[in-house]
């Protein structure tokens, strides 16, 4: 008879003898607990639906460079006609007519569909956040909490604004010029240690980028020195993925249909599973052994105390029958003890 492996025994052992396979058992157990790919499914469709008002504020931007340099404008009209012959490229020659024809009205509507959808994406994010330290959040009113939301917007757009200016200096343009400055362009091995300083310089500014997520927009305050745990998690990765991600692109768009839709179901997945990745390393920083010193311990549930009264009319049949017959044995062994006297 063959014998079947006790596995919960064996994952216990494992978890007992490797901590760092425990804390990211833990942090599984938390994340599933907590609905982690509920709260990423709800930020991924907010990313795709603030898409399109991106690219109408994106067309409008274009429209108004446009305007003040016809000349462009011929440019692509030419390139257009050239490329895509028939009705379908003066479709689209009407459609870039239009966008700058209607540039303020396309950038209003534009700005408007963002702001929604980015308040509404940063509200969803926010609460993910807050789900995975499992933190007690009363809640405020609407107008506060949509201001205080809409500052954490501004403040992520700026975190990763000085994320990717970090993320311009690797191996661009910058570190080339001030390389060819030093004169240091033709030293032997350059080329490597400038990609090995691109991979780091953007290592550390993807974990700046999610260590402040992790800490700063959760709506109550969490344990900072976990958190910057839980973002090097998620740089390392989300470079990983990241990499993975372009060879995917690269792969699936050379065909005609992969053009069409490659793009589209690549969006979704990139921006699935890096929701994925945050949650799961917010889940990791609040199950170190700190957070969950600090976490919140719930108080025990009211005890209720009942009283119960008993109301006694009076002895039932069944007792008066006894009590009648303790009375004619007492009364038996009272006579019997006066005629031994």
């Amino acid at each position: 008879m063959i014998e079947v492996p006790d596995f919960g025994a064996i994952l216990q052992d494992r978890r007992q003898k490797w901590p760092w396979f425990d804390h990211t058992v833990r942090a599984a157990s938390r994340y599933q607990a907590q609905k982690g790919d509920y709260y990423a499914a709800g930020m991924t469709y907010f990313s795709v639906l603030a898409l399109f008002p991106l690219l109408m504020v994106a067309f409008a931007a274009a429209g108004f460079v446009l305007v003040g340099q016809p000349e462009w404008l011929d440019q692509i009209r030419d390139q257009i006609a050239q490329n895509v012959p028939g009705s379908l490229g003066e479709t689209i020659n009407s459609l870039i007519d239009t966008a700058v024809e209607s540039r303020t009205s396309v950038g209003v509507l534009g700005l408007l569909g963002a702001l929604y959808a980015g308040l509404g994406w940063i509200a969803n994010l926010r609460e993910a956040l807050t789900a995975m330290w499992e933190s007690v959040h009363e809640p405020g009113s609407f107008v506060a909490t949509k201001l205080k939301d809409l500052a954490a917007l501004f403040g992520l757009g700026l975190a990763m604004a000085l994320s990717l200016g970090l993320s311009a200096l690797n191996g661009g343009s910058v570190m080339q010029s001030l390389l060819r400055l030093l004169n240091l362009d033709e030293a032997p091995g350059v080329g490597v240690l400038l990609r090995i300083v691109s991979v780091l310089l953007a290592l550390v500014a993807t974990w700046a980028v999610f260590t402040w997520v992790i800490s700063r927009l959760p709506r109550e305050p969490v344990p900072f020195r976990s958190a910057v745990k839980g973002g090097l998690i998620a740089a390392v990765g989300f470079e990983i993925f990241k990499q993975i991600a372009a060879i995917y692109l690269s792969s699936v768009t050379n065909g005609p249909a992969g053009v069409v839709f490659g793009p589209i179901i690549g969006l979704l997945v990139f921006v699935f599973t890096t929701s994925r990745f945050v949650l799961f390393a917010t889940a990791f920083a609040a199950t170190t052994r700190e957070s969950m010193a600090l976490a919140f311990v719930p108080p025990p549930e009211p005890a209720v105390i009942t009283t119960r009264l008993e109301v006694n009319d009076g002895p039932s049949i069944g007792g008066g029958i006894a009590l009648v017959g303790a009375g004619a044995l007492a009364a038996i062994g009272l006579g019997f003890l006066g005629r031994r006297r």
